[in-house]
């Protein structure tokens, strides 16, 4: 799953650089890497309209 929407319709993704060379960063960088993170409102509109089931 790559984006969640919350009950009050804010988009939810996944950071980008957490995927390989991750020897290189800090381990608070991963830590916060590995959050989710509230998408963008210009962003999250064209994200909504193309997932099923969401409009």
């Amino acid at each position: 799953k790559r984006f969640k929407i919350t009950a009050r319709g804010k988009v939810l993704g996944s950071h980008a650089g957490r995927r390989h060379l991750l020897a290189g960063k800090n381990p608070k960088r991963r830590r916060r890497l590995g959050k989710r993170m509230i998408v963008d409102k210009t962003d999250a509109y064209r994200i909504i309209q193309n997932l099923p089931f969401s409009h």
